[in-house]
């Protein structure tokens, strides 16, 4: 018992899936739309009839039987079997967390490591959600719908976690930026900001200086404040109107990241969730106009 490496259901999965995608380059292009769904969604399989998964794959129920026929299948039914036995043994074998980090400890000189490294995310993020409530997060969210203007800052490992966030988030609302621009310093965009807009702010212990600063600033100003940091007592979030307490631990030197963009990803899920129509169109819009322009690889092409 103690040198049992406990297995990964989803892992049976692995020869089907790996025979589907060999035989993606021979497929015509709507067999290859329906192996594609299937690899990047293979839970469905086993969950949803083969009438639904046609219709969210967007091809007939008869192309996904071909499908599986020309993956080497006799039919859709054997092909299915697997994924349905992958969900079944995910429910009932599964081991508890601690089993289960306890096996990947055993994976040589780095199994320790990467134990505590897959013990501190998980922890970091529950703690994250476990201490956040739905109606904190829709009301920064909310913040942000209305708002005239959104800076998003970050600088540090949060300019990347900036960038991402202002990214995602002018897909739906035109009037977010990440700050600092290259070149400047934050309190140049944020010297322009005032009532109405809002300021997301992020930083962690040490605290950097200029992202203080520039809270403040934003405040003075009567921009509102949504504040992400990794302890109650950060000075961003006792001036903040909005503010989030991100637990970062980690066994490597420097900080983790994770529940911080989880959280990100939360309240981003609320801005899309609550807000107007025309936000759904726009993102809509914004990815219909990069396939239009050819942004976008397409299979077959």
């Amino acid at each position: 018992m103690n040198n049992m490496i406990v297995p990964d259901p989803a892992a049976a999965l692995d020869p089907v899936l790996g025979r589907l995608a060999d035989a993606l380059p021979e497929m015509s292009p709507q067999l290859r739309k329906a192996a594609q769904y299937v690899l990047d969604n293979p839970n469905d399989v086993g969950i949803s009839s083969i009438r639904e998964i046609a219709e969210v794959a967007e091809v007939s129920p008869n192309t996904l039987v071909r499908m599986a026929r020309a993956a080497g299948f006799e039919g859709y039914e054997e092909f299915r079997h697997p994924f349905r036995e992958a969900l079944r043994a995910g429910r009932e074998s599964f081991p508890d967390r601690a089993r289960w980090l306890q096996s990947i400890a055993r994976g040589g000189r780095h199994g320790p490591l990467y134990r505590d490294l897959a013990a501190s995310g998980f922890d970091n993020v529950e703690r994250l959600f476990a201490g956040t409530s739905a109606e904190e997060i829709k009301r920064a969210a909310d913040r942000i719908v209305a708002a005239r203007k959104t800076y998003v800052l970050g600088v540090g490992i949060g300019h990347a976690l900036a960038q991402s966030f202002a990214y995602l988030a002018r897909m739906a609302i035109e009037d977010v930026v990440a700050v600092p621009r290259e070149g400047g310093l934050p309190i140049d965009d944020v010297a322009r900001g005032g009532r109405g807009d809002v300021l997301l702010a992020m930083t962690f212990k040490p605290y950097r200086t200029e992202v203080v600063e520039a809270v403040h600033a934003a405040k003075d100003q009567g921009a509102a404040v949504v504040a992400i940091s990794d302890a109650r007592s950060s000075p961003i979030l006792l001036a903040a109107d909005h503010g989030f307490v991100v637990p970062t631990g980690t066994p490597q030197f420097f900080t983790s990241t994770v529940a911080v963009m989880a959280l990100l990803e939360a309240i981003m899920a609320f801005v899309v969730a609550d807000a107007d129509p025309a936000v759904i169109a726009n993102i809509e819009r914004f990815h219909r106009r990069r396939h239009e322009l050819g942004v976008y690889w397409k299979d077959g092409e």
